[in-house]
Order: structure tokens, then sequence, then C-alpha cells
């Protein structure tokens, strides 16, 4: 109910009832794990063995793919690749987006120097309103979401911790995306 309140706030100036989300982060962060958590329809994805013994099995080289729908309200989420290799397809995944959630693993300091870059890039690049979820905040020493937001030189409100298994945790992040969302329409 507060996703279809803050989505319906941030939508009332708005025709267009299909909306993408762009989900991105460097590989490991939890996109996968967060569209499948969040989506109501059956998650595509284009996942393949991993050549890296980096603790996962599988990685995305095309794009995941998910919804959810409220009311008349359709959100389509749109994963990206992790790996920098594959930083062709970000331009591609993110156009016609009205929001970027970027996510981060806490767990994995190596991933902040990619993260950056991509932050970087959509920060200069683009004026889409994003979120920046810090996952695996369930574990005993990870980053916190203010340490990420310090790393990046970025405002702290932008920044919040998700477990990316918990539905109720990637509904929160979506729900603080819409509200974002909603004080840039404002201006």
């Amino acid at each position: 109910m507060v996703l279809k309140t803050s989505l319906e706030r941030c939508m009332n100036n708005h025709k267009n009832q299909n909306i993408k989300i762009f989900v991105t982060g460097p590989s490991g962060a939890g996109k996968t794990t967060f569209i499948r958590s969040i989506s109501q329809s059956e998650v595509l994805t284009t996942d393949v063995p991993c050549t890296n013994a980096k603790g996962k099995k599988e990685t995305t080289v095309a794009m995941d793919y998910g919804s959810l729908n409220l009311d008349r309200y359709a959100i389509h989420l749109f994963g990206s690749p992790g790996q920098d290799r594959f930083d062709f397809t970000w331009d591609i995944l993110r156009q016609g987006a009205l929001g970027v959630i970027m996510l981060v693993g806490g767990h994995d300091p190596e991933q902040l120097p990619l993260l950056k870059k991509m932050h970087d890039k959509f920060l200069t690049e683009l004026t889409i309103p994003y979120i920046l979820g810090v996952t695996h905040q369930d574990l005993a020493e990870v980053w916190t979401p203010a340490e990420v937001a310090d790393y990046l030189e970025i405002d702290p409100f932008l920044c919040v911790g998700i477990n990316a298994l918990d539905e109720n945790s990637a509904t929160d992040v979506l729900v603080r995306l819409f509200e974002i969302i909603e004080k840039e329409i404002e201006g």
C-alpha cells in the first residue's frame, strides 16, 4: 500500500502508466535477486555459469526483466549485467527509464571502484533520479550506507541498506526511489 501511494503521488502529472526502472550495479551486488524478490511476473534472466570463482554460480550477460502491477501502473524492472565488459548494455537498458536503482554489495569492497565508475557515468550523462542500495546488510562486516555515500560523496538520503532477498526491503527501496522522483518533479 505504501508503494502504491508513493507511486500515485509521483505519477500524479504523468499520463504514461508504463514505468521503466533501470537496476544496475557491479557483479554480485544483488540485482537479479532484487528483481526476483519484488517482481510479480516470472523473471526473465540471461544468466550463464560464472567463470570466476567469486562465490557466484551464475552471472547475467544481457539483462534481467521483471514487472509488477499496481492498479493502472505497470512497473518494468530492467537489470543490467554487472561486469565492466558489458557496459555497452547500460546505455541501451537505461533508455526511457524514469529512475535508476544502483546496487552494491556492502560485503565486497572490490565492487566500489566499478560502482564509482557507474555512478559517475550516470551522474554526468543523466538527469534521471536514482537511489543507491547497499546489499548484504544482514552480514556482520559490511560497508554501511553512510560509508558508501561518503565514498561516493553523495547525499546520504540517496543511499539505503537493503536485503535483496526480502520483498519488503526491496519494496522500501522502490518507495524511496519514487519519493526522490516526486521531489525532482516538484522541483
